[in-house]
């Protein structure tokens, strides 16, 4: 039995959208469950199109994703001189033509059918004939394609697929400038590259025959083929990067975790039971290419929050701390003076959902801040809280274990004391340590900004009271 191998090869003429990433989910899970290879290919042959940008977003859509392929990085603009052997070999074996046909006579004849109800196509009229007039002007090359018979395949997710060759052109697959076509250069990496299995997506069915043939015309292998459902958005549209869909990576810019992304994108047409939640080594295990629906699947990002929230919780914090360090390197947040990110990770990690958030939540923890929030200031800094932060600061300096249960008596304290309750305390003190009113556990944050760190914010709280602006005259009257 031949070794599996699959490919994933996408054009580097935008970003890399869900969709796209699905498929070479589902591509990279069958060449692994199978050990078997799974290969990236770059279809760069687009010149007006491709960029370095695009290419670059690939391979770190791929690296964090962590669907790590075998062999080097192919690319297509690298195998141009293979794709002229393979038209000199069609040429002169009579399987392609050159096809001098203008622009004008390719347009009336299109418009000829069209008002016929015939379906456009090319009517071969440079099949045979060849005037010695035509032999210096432009021409392409066109595949001699197949007018009787059928081209028949088994998908391997939509079953049995019939196309009449009558129904088929003969397609370009080299351009008036050289350059080659899609149809064409896809036939001959795969079929150099031996690969067994091409998955893909549903919008390449039609391209299917034509590949065939050509595969045929070459008495080269045919892979089996499977072709993916499309993807909808909460609309009900098609996923695709030519309608404003995120990129795979603005969810990471989001704070999504890539075992989040990859759960949610199996499930969309593939299922195992009533099961949810799948590690990759599962995914691995249980996922069959002949269970994939054939019906479009709709991605839901709700869904997908509460999956990463859920391996926010459940992942290692170490490997959740690899993660949010990029996050806060985005923000250009100096962490070497303050908490690890693991503390970090283990306080936050049942109130945030995205890693952007818990980057943004945790920012007073390295970073001193000078102003407070005016609403938040005006509520709860005044001369009522300027003594409970007297108390708290004094009694903060006091404690010689330095532990959160110690700080938390001292908070408790200071409401027996004042008679007031917990709240009245805990929010002027909230916001003098941290600067926002909206925190995990107050007495572990104080405990791990330090003493005199949290000491030196409240003396800041004070001073701000003291030395308050007009409105606050208005209060203190």
């Amino acid at each position: 039995m031949k070794k599996v191998k699959t490919r994933f090869a996408p054009s580097p003429t935008g970003y890399l959208h869900i969709g796209s990433i699905r498929t070479a989910l589902f591509s990279w899970l069958f060449s692994r469950q199978n050990q078997g290879e799974f290969i990236l290919r770059i279809e760069d042959t687009d010149l007006k199109r491709s960029n370095q940008k695009s290419i670059d977003v690939i391979i770190d859509s791929m690296n964090w994703l962590n669907l790590n392929w075998d062999g080097e990085l192919f690319y297509q603009t690298k195998r141009l001189k293979r794709y002229n052997e393979i038209i000199e070999q069609m040429l002169n074996n009579g399987t392609a033509y050159r096809c001098y046909c203008s622009r004008e006579r390719l347009e009336n004849l299109r418009k000829k059918q069209i008002l016929n109800n015939k379906k456009p196509r090319y009517d071969g009229f440079c099949r045979n004939y060849v005037n010695d007039n035509f032999l210096n002007k432009s021409y392409v090359v066109r595949f001699l394609n197949p007018d009787k018979g059928s081209v028949i395949f088994n998908d391997k997710i939509r079953g049995f697929i019939e196309f009449k060759n009558q129904e088929l052109d003969d397609l370009i697959i080299q351009r008036s400038d050289g350059s080659f076509t899609y149809n064409f250069c896809v036939v001959i990496d795969d079929w150099d590259m031996n690969i067994t299995h091409v998955i893909r997506g549903e919008e390449h069915i039609n391209n299917t025959p034509r590949q065939i043939n050509i595969l045929n015309a070459l008495k080269a292998p045919i892979p089996e083929y499977a072709h993916v459902s499309l993807i909808l958005n909460d609309d009900g549209k098609k996923l695709s990067k030519r309608n404003n869909t995120v990129s795979i990576l603005q969810y990471r810019e989001n704070g999504f975790l890539p075992q989040a992304i990859l759960n949610h994108l199996v499930r969309l047409g593939w299922s195992h039971g009533d099961q949810e939640i799948f590690s990759l080594e599962e995914m691995k295990k249980y996922f069959s290419i002949d269970d994939v629906n054939k019906s479009s699947s709709s991605f839901n990002f709700n869904k997908l929050l509460w999956l990463n929230h859920y391996y926010i919780n459940t992942l290692p914090s170490e490997e959740v701390a690899n993660h949010l360090k990029w996050h806060i390197k985005k923000q250009n947040i100096d962490i070497n003076d303050g908490p690890s990110l693991i503390e970090l990770v283990n306080l936050f990690k049942n109130r945030c959902k995205t890693l952007k958030e818990m980057a943004k939540s945790c920012i007073y923890f390295y970073e001193e801040f000078n102003d407070f929030n005016f609403d938040d200031a005006k509520k709860y800094l005044n001369k009522t809280s300027y003594i409970f932060l007297e108390e708290i600061k004094s009694k903060l300096n006091l404690i010689k274990d330095w532990n959160h249960k110690n700080i938390e008596q001292v908070v408790k304290n200071a409401v027996i004391k004042f008679k007031v309750s917990m709240g009245k305390i805990c929010m002027p003190l909230r916001i003098a340590i941290t600067g926002i009113t909206k925190t995990p556990n107050l007495y572990i944050i104080i405990y791990i900004i330090g003493k005199f760190r949290s000491v030196s914010r409240i003396e800041k709280a004070l001073n701000f009271i003291l030395n308050k602006k007009l409105w606050f005259l208005k209060i203190f009257d």
